[in-house]
């Protein structure tokens, strides 16, 4: 991989990667989590969010992914962003894939939904697909909850909040407070959605939990399958 500027090569060999540079080491060191093999995306604005230390406010709140391994630096991976994709203010990255023709959903009403969800910003693994649930020797089911009441990660609510019936939805969500999932519910009860498979939870939860260079940002495909409004489909709010 050549730079733009060639100031910095990195050259495949037998055994290992040649980084060659007219930088200090200093500088090299700020540049590597830019130069390694992740994707091809684009530094985003900074966002401030509350609710974090100010240790972690530069890993979680500007343009960098958070990573516990680098948590208080001002370097460090940028967060994942595609040109086909709009930031919102939350942080997420969407996207309609598909406009829906049918309800949207409000507070109060249940959401049933199809979705798939892999660890984009490390590796890109599935944590939840119809495939994974065939090989587990299941039918995949579908989700279901009710809007506003906090039951699925606040990404997917906003999300969810915006789509009709028949809509495909694609998100890309980074780790951050009030956002994605909270770090004081790992068995996910309290918050879903919860992959489906033992082989999904443990995906996941490599992931979000893990204190090393690990970039945290999830990927999730939603379809909203029906609204159902109190009364509908034998819902009762609350």
């Amino acid at each position: 991989l050549e730079s733009s500027s060639k100031v910095v090569v990195v050259r495949p060999c037998a055994r290992s990667m040649v980084l060659r540079s007219n930088l200090p080491r200093s500088q090299i060191l700020q540049l590597l989590p830019a130069l390694l093999p992740a994707a091809t995306w684009r530094p985003l604005p900074a966002i401030a969010v509350g609710g974090v230390s100010s240790g972690d406010q530069g890993q979680i709140a500007g343009d960098k992914a958070f990573q516990p391994g680098l948590a208080g630096k001002d370097y460090g991976k940028s967060e994942m962003s595609y040109d086909d994709f709009t930031k919102r203010p939350s942080g997420m990255a969407f996207k309609e894939a598909k406009p829906g023709n049918g309800k949207s959903p409000v507070a109060g009403d249940r959401v049933v939904v199809d979705w798939s969800g892999y660890t984009i910003g490390y590796f890109g693994r599935p944590f939840e697909t119809k495939k994974l649930v065939e090989l587990d020797g299941k039918d995949k089911a579908y989700l279901r909850f009710e809007l506003g009441k906090g039951a699925v990660l606040p990404a997917l609510e906003e999300a969810v909040a915006g789509m009709s019936e028949g809509g495909v939805w694609q998100g890309v969500v980074p780790y951050r407070p009030g956002l994605s999932y909270p770090d004081d519910d790992k068995d996910h009860e309290r918050v879903g959605p919860v992959p489906s498979t033992f082989s999904g939870q443990r995906a996941l939860n490599f992931v979000l939990y893990n204190k090393d260079l690990i970039d945290k940002t999830l990927l999730f495909n939603v379809k909203v399958i029906r609204v159902d409004r109190p009364g509908e489909n034998g819902w009762k709010k609350g």
